[in-house]
């Protein structure tokens, strides 16, 4: 049996990418539906060796369709993704709009896809923050081995994180700097070509910024809600990849040797960790990749049972596209679209 797929946001970097996830895997969809705003009717985008035109979400019927793929905003999201659930199409949400709903469930299929039968309660399923999605995926199988106490994750998180505006204006920028002309900022509160920016998203009251508030608010939903994170998160002169230092502090001891060894057997990751110049993954190397790559494993001496590692993904794929579509599969691969079309 094939499933119907609409794609919402399908003009936007992590649409697109959707569409291209969704052929690369052989998705077994008897039909996918590229949506986007109005302005953006009968734009063309790719699907495998196909081009699809655009349609309107706000004349699109979701009553025959299983899956829609939400990649569109925030606001976005709010208003439609209750709607399209209430028409009986699972929604799987790439916006931070519903990941702390307790009626939602945050979904990263290799940390907690048991999770996903809680989806029924409004048909919708959230993707975590790009950021957390690489992160967990590192520390489930390490909390499972020696139970996490404590993170400290620094991020360095690519322009791509902020959608195509972001790679426009490093582009727009790098290029003013070797032209000498004016530079433009419109999208990030300095300078972003060859500089970083210590903030994503707004201040909150506290000094830290939503984007750490909501690595650490997910991170225990996801995984559990005893361990104690801080996180700071940097943006930085990269186009695609996002990379993370992770100190993990645990309650059992645990070597780096014996870290590498878990990690290299857990689903989703790749090691690798050679100690010499190069042997290490960057965002680079790591763009249109699916794995989550760890590298620099070392013990961390100033702490009891502590080690340190780097963490590099394609926040595109893994961080977004690759998630929602590994949800999809999971979906039905544990029978529950059949379940709901039955009970429907």
């Amino acid at each position: 049996m094939g499933y119907k797929v609409a794609v919402v946001g399908a003009t936007g970097n992590v649409g697109r990418e959707m569409l291209g996830i969704l052929a690369e895997r052989g998705f077994p969809a008897d039909e996918v539906v590229a949506l986007a705003s109005r302005r953006s009717v009968g734009t063309e985008v790719s699907f495998g060796d196909k081009v699809i035109k655009c349609r309107a979400l706000e004349d699109y019927d979701f009553a025959d369709t299983d899956i829609c793929l939400m990649s569109a905003g925030g606001e976005v999201s709010k208003a439609w993704s209750p709607k399209i659930g209430a028409q009986g199409c699972v929604v799987i949400d790439n916006s931070s709009a519903f990941r702390t709903d307790p009626d939602v469930p945050l979904i990263v299929p290799e940390v907690n896809a048991d999770a996903i039968a809680g989806f029924t309660k409004k048909h919708i399923i959230a993707n975590p923050n790009c950021s957390t999605a690489q992160l967990v995926v590192a520390l489930k199988p390490l909390h499972d081995a020696a139970k996490i106490t404590r993170v400290v994750v620094s991020t360095y998180q690519s322009v791509s994180g902020a959608g195509k505006e972001g790679m426009d204006e490093l582009y727009d920028q790098t290029k003013s700097v070797y032209s000498l002309s004016q530079m433009e900022r419109k999208k990030f509160p300095k300078r972003i070509a060859f500089n970083l920016i210590p903030q994503i998203d707004v201040f909150m009251e506290d000094g830290f910024t939503k984007e750490e508030w909501k690595m650490v608010v997910e991170t225990k939903k996801m995984l559990d809600p005893k361990i104690k994170l801080t996180a700071t998160c940097v943006r930085v002169p990269v186009f695609i990849g996002h990379s993370e230092a992770v100190n993990v502090e645990f309650e059992n001891p645990l070597s780096a040797d014996e870290a590498r060894e878990i990690l290299r057997a857990a689903p989703g990751i790749l090691i690798d960790d050679k100690r010499e110049p190069g042997g290490y993954m960057t965002p680079h190397e790591s763009a249109g990749e699916d794995a989550v790559f760890i590298s620099r494993l070392r013990d961390d001496s100033t702490v009891d049972n502590g080690i340190a590692f780097w963490c590099v993904s394609d926040n595109l794929r893994k961080g977004a596209a690759l998630n929602a579509v590994q949800i999809a599969e999971c979906l039905i691969e544990r029978g529950l679209l059949a379940e709901k079309k039955r009970a429907a």
